[in-house]
């Protein structure tokens, strides 16, 4: 698959709350068509990340662009958040209404009928979300992001919260979805090593606060289930162990060891 259409670039970006840094010297690019996860420890300013590219935060320093300008909130990007944030008093169809204020009526019913069939719900649009499983609020989330086009999803660890089967399940519609023609480029937050290597085209990998690029990793575009590649578990201990690398060594974090290499 060809990557060529860059839709967010990041340059120099350091961003702190009250005096202290959260992130710092952050660089990054994002095609149409592309899974970048971020992965790092808890604290480390993924989540802020999220933010500043959203557009709900601006940097103290450096520059986000989405599309060659400052991105604004709801505007070419959706963000999908671990809690699904579904209107429990509007059914499934309404939630995904709600995220198209601006269309006329026709058109709105239409682009959610389109979504509710991309995500498999079609046969759920008249149920209130106390009716839905964890699975299909995610899917709905998931829906609700997608119903106004956006160029680019920004997802902060959306399946964290799913049993086993249902978060692989999820994966597999996130990759489905963003590899069909005119897909959307994602920036997608875990702290999962195999999520990771499941869903990425590349992976950042971040420091302890304040957070900071340890490590770039391409992926491999696998085919069928990667678990099973011959190279699946090779890459995924490398991952594992630039990812301990940067907690153990990195002197602000909780777990600081000094120079440790190794499974303790």
């Amino acid at each position: 698959m060809a990557l060529t259409h860059t839709l967010l670039s990041v340059s120099g970006v350091s961003h702190g709350f009250a005096g202290a840094a959260v992130l710092e010297g952050i660089d990054l690019a994002l095609n149409r068509g592309e899974v970048l996860v971020v992965l790092g420890p808890s604290g480390c300013g993924k989540s802020t990340l999220l933010r500043l590219l959203a557009g709900l935060m601006r940097p103290d320093t450096g520059e986000v662009l989405l599309n060659g300008a400052a991105p604004r909130p709801g505007q070419g990007s959706a963000l999908v958040f671990q809690n699904y944030r579904l209107l429990p008093w509007k059914t499934l169809r309404d939630n995904i209404a709600f995220a198209l204020p601006g269309l006329p009526a026709p058109e709105r019913a239409a682009r959610v009928d389109e979504v509710l069939a991309l995500v498999g719900l079609s046969r759920f649009a008249t149920l209130w979300p106390s009716e839905l499983s964890g699975g299909m609020k995610q899917r709905a989330a998931l829906a609700r992001a997608l119903a106004p086009r956006p160029d680019v999803l920004l997802m902060d660890e959306p399946f964290a919260a799913l049993d086993a089967q249902a978060r692989e399940l999820m994966q597999d519609e996130l990759l489905r979805l963003v590899r069909r023609a005119g897909g959307p480029g994602v920036v997608f937050v875990t702290h999962s090593v195999d999520e990771a290597l499941v869903l990425g085209n590349r992976i950042l990998v971040l420091t302890p606060r304040p957070g900071r690029i340890a490590a770039r990793l391409p992926v491999p575009l696998w085919q069928g289930d990667p678990r099973a590649h011959p190279d699946y578990a090779d890459l995924r201990a490398k991952l594992w162990q630039v990812l301990r690398s940067a907690v153990l060594n990195d002197p602000n974090s909780d777990f600081h060891r000094g120079q440790e290499t190794g499974r303790p």
